[in-house]
């Protein structure tokens, strides 16, 4: 796959199809040579940069090639940057991918009413607890069964530990004698569908992402 179909593809994931953002995926790279000295190639390839709009509102996780190339080509500011980052070479300039970026001019975002619904999107707002015990949560659970007619929604599936998920099984929580520690709801707002996309954040992205974040 390309570098520039890829890039494509996690912006989509993100949830932001302005012109701006659009244009980060699409600008050339041509000139442009990734040289990071203290990562190896697997590490650079993950790399995400947070873009922000001109009012510090969460866009997208941008792959940090294409992050770079909007501050070259003077699109997008520094906001955090990044000693430890790993340096991209230009024709004229070396630049540490930063953490976070913010473009220069607003862009309008389109309203969507619901954030759909990802495994790791639920982990965010769940806090990756378990919804039953509290311990850390490594698998998703259906509070109404699949099998007994529960749908695969905000309001009906929680965060859970594998013990739990293993001893609720196909069984009600009444049949249990469990309660939720926490009514599952569905998340508002725009930073929301760039959790849905990204399961490691940053620690400089969590101011710009909510509460949803911490």
């Amino acid at each position: 796959m390309s570098l520039r179909r890829k890039s494509r593809g996690h912006l989509a994931a993100a949830g932001s199809t302005s012109p701006a953002v659009l244009a980060a995926q699409t600008l050339p790279l041509s000139g442009i040579e990734a040289r990071p000295p203290t990562h190896d190639g697997s590490v650079w390839g993950r790399r995400r940069v947070l873009l922000l709009n001109s009012t510090y509102e969460p866009l997208a996780a941008l792959p940090a090639r294409r992050a770079v190339v909007m501050l070259l080509c003077g699109k997008a500011d520094v906001v955090h940057a990044d000693p430890t980052g790993p340096v991209v070479h230009s024709a004229t300039r070396a630049i540490t991918v930063p953490s976070v970026i913010r473009l220069r001019s607003y862009v309008r975002v389109p309203y969507r009413a619901r954030v759909p619904m990802t495994r790791a999107a639920l982990m965010h707002r769940d806090r990756f607890r378990c919804a039953y015990c509290g311990a850390k949560a490594d698998t998703v659970d259906h509070v109404v069964p699949r099998s007994r007619g529960g749908d695969h929604s905000w309001e009906n599936c929680v965060a859970a530990c594998a013990g739990c998920n293993h001893r609720k099984a196909d069984r009600m929580l009444s049949e249990l004698g469990w309660t939720l520690r926490t009514t599952p709801l569905p998340p508002k707002g725009q930073h929301w569908r760039l959790l849905s996309s990204v399961k490691e954040l940053d620690p400089a992205w969590v101011r710009y992402l909510g509460e949803g974040a911490a």
